[in-house]
């Protein structure tokens, strides 16, 4: 099978392009035919060494995929041949990538993908979707009815955290960097979008949320926390999900007082289990329309190396040629 993989870590270079063996499924494994991947930050983190990770060599990259089951272990009842697929928590913790022809997948992290929703949208939604319904109802407790702010409403998980957080019920509030992106964002369902380049972002939360916002999440590198803080309500939560040098200041005083509290974010810490309870809610979002995953650029994957310096000039160097997902057809 064709596979773009690494035998070292480095930069996006480091990607080759070529046949490896197709795997065989364990029992309790599933074998699926890869029609389509998206690309993560956590993947240019593991392929560039920045993460330090167990990888078997030769190491296929990616975390997620959606596609077609071309068979089955004999531990692995829930699925059959030819059912139509998406699964993500691949390419860490020893386990093989997904930026191949064929994957074999523990049946426990492989989740149905309803009928009329693409392959495409199934890949581009996975970990972002996850990470999405995580933070919102397991680990930030979101309610209806209540304010949340996100940073960053136009990228992959900006964009999902918004449409997750709108079919909760809740109150969103947004930035984007253009009129075109702050446009994606009310389109997506965002209440209140505001535009980080032009406006002053605290005083413009100070006027859309007065008694404050009840769920902070922070998706910046360099969180700065005197700004979260000082614009929670009482009781409100924060939750930090990127910035792994960061170390900025903390304003402990006023962040006791209103009772608040801070909540530090990884979705692959939780279990397959943990994760399929996601995926019921977002099968049924997917279904329905009310969520649409975003996708901003589309590679085949014999152009693996050039999705990843997209992503990282995005992630690492802020060049905001993004919008959305990059997704990679097989």
């Amino acid at each position: 099978m064709k596979a773009a993989h690494i035998t070292q870590t480095g930069s996006p270079d480091v990607i080759q392009f070529g046949e490896l063996p197709t795997p065989e499924p364990a029992p309790h494994q599933v074998l699926i035919r890869v029609a389509a991947v998206a690309v993560n930050p956590i993947d240019t983190y593991i392929r560039s060494g920045l993460v330090p990770a167990p990888l078997p060599l030769p190491f296929i990259i990616g975390s997620d995929l959606a596609g077609t089951v071309a068979a089955v272990g004999d531990q692995a009842p829930r699925f059959k041949v030819g059912d139509r697929v998406w699964a993500s928590n691949q390419g860490l913790l020893g386990r093989q990538g997904t930026f191949a022809e064929f994957a074999a997948v523990d049946e426990g992290w492989v989740h149905p993908l309803p009928a009329g929703v693409s392959f495409a949208a199934g890949a581009a939604n996975a970990l972002v979707g996850i990470t999405a319904h995580l933070g919102l109802l397991r680990v930030g407790h979101l309610r209806p009815a209540e304010t949340m702010f996100i940073n960053g409403g136009a990228g992959g998980v900006g964009s999902t955290v918004i449409q997750v957080a709108k079919a909760l019920g809740a109150r969103v509030i947004t930035t984007a960097g253009s009129e075109a992106n702050a446009a994606a964002c009310r389109a997506l369902g965002a209440d209140v979008v505001l535009n980080y380049r032009t406006q002053d972002i605290p005083a413009a939360l100070q006027q859309h949320a007065p008694k404050g916002v009840d769920l902070w999440w922070e998706t910046l590198r360099e969180p700065d926390f005197i700004r979260i803080v000082t614009a929670l309500a009482p009781r409100g939560r924060a939750i930090v999900m990127a910035g792994r040098d960061a170390r900025p200041p903390f304003p402990v005083g006023p962040f006791y007082v209103k009772c608040c509290s801070l909540h530090g974010f990884v979705m692959f810490n939780y279990t397959a289990a943990e994760q399929q309870d996601c995926a019921t809610d977002l099968n049924r979002w997917l279904a329905s329309g009310a969520l649409k995953p975003r996708i901003g650029r589309v590679f085949p994957l014999r152009e693996a190396a050039a999705a990843h310096r997209l992503q990282e000039e995005n992630t690492l160097r802020q060049a905001g040629t993004l919008s959305g997902k990059i997704v990679l057809e097989v």
